[in-house]
């Protein structure tokens, strides 16, 4: 497997553009191949270009994917998302906290996911985040980027609230809550005491 593997880089080494990074090819980098969340083939050279465009500006890489394997020893998911005290943890593979790619892949990237960083798209952006299609929407300034993180927080919240259980109007043959019984009233606190009978 790990013949074939490096038979597959050279082979997409051989056809790589310009913009090529050559350690990010070679070592088949999971910092900058197509990973996990990334819903759309068609995106791969766009988010392989984001990476591509932060090492080339000396900027940190900031992928969460790194973190979560930091975190686990790539043996699990994390079942969650990140928390602020784990972006702030280092670990050699959190690139939040470390300069330039990961001391190794956090996953078997395959062709196609190589042939993107090998070829990654014609583009300046530096950012990106969900869109709530599956998607991503790009962004070159971080100005763009906060406006486009605010917009999917906003998806997430509406997602949210759509999935949240209409206590008032159940789903057709789905039982409603049972009323949670209250709790008896303290007669013996004074009126005015500011006793709570919720």
């Amino acid at each position: 497997m790990q013949e074939d593997q490096r038979k597959l880089i050279d082979q997409i080494w051989a056809r790589r553009t310009a913009l090529a990074v050559p350690h990010a090819v070679r070592t088949g980098d999971a910092g900058l191949h197509r990973r996990k969340r990334d819903g759309k083939a068609e995106e791969r050279p766009h988010v392989a270009a984001v990476f591509v465009n932060r090492l080339r500006k000396g900027m940190r890489l900031q992928s969460d994917p790194t973190i979560v394997y930091g975190l686990v020893g790539g043996k699990a998911t994390l079942g969650r998302g990140i928390l602020r005290s784990e972006l702030d943890k280092y670990t050699p593979y959190n690139t939040y906290m470390v300069d330039g790619l990961p001391p190794g892949p956090i996953a078997n990237p395959g062709r196609a996911a190589l042939e993107a960083v090998a070829n990654p798209a014609n583009s300046a952006d530096l950012y990106f985040v969900a869109d709530g299609t599956g998607g991503h929407v790009f962004a070159e300034t971080l100005d763009q980027h906060n406006r486009n993180v605010q917009r999917w927080r906003h998806i997430e919240q509406d997602n949210k609230e759509k999935a949240a259980p209409d206590v008032d109007h159940p789903a057709p043959g789905v039982a409603p809550p049972r009323p949670r019984p209250r709790p008896a009233i303290n007669t013996a606190t004074p009126a005015g005491s500011g006793g709570s009978f919720s």
